[in-house]
């Protein structure tokens, strides 16, 4: 029953953990921008230089 109780206390630490991250990820602005990953493929790459 005791190592019940440990594992619950240990899921619940990771979950804690993740739900941080995620709120750091957030709160970074690296959820900001929506729309540029969705049309990136559709943007004309640079053409290259030749030296």
């Amino acid at each position: 029953m005791t190592i019940i109780f440990l594992l619950i206390g240990i899921s619940l630490l990771v979950a804690l953990l993740f739900l941080g991250a995620f709120l750091w990820a957030v709160r970074s602005g690296q959820y900001e921008d929506t729309y540029t990953p969705a049309v990136r493929m559709l943007f004309e790459d640079e053409p290259e230089k030749l030296e």
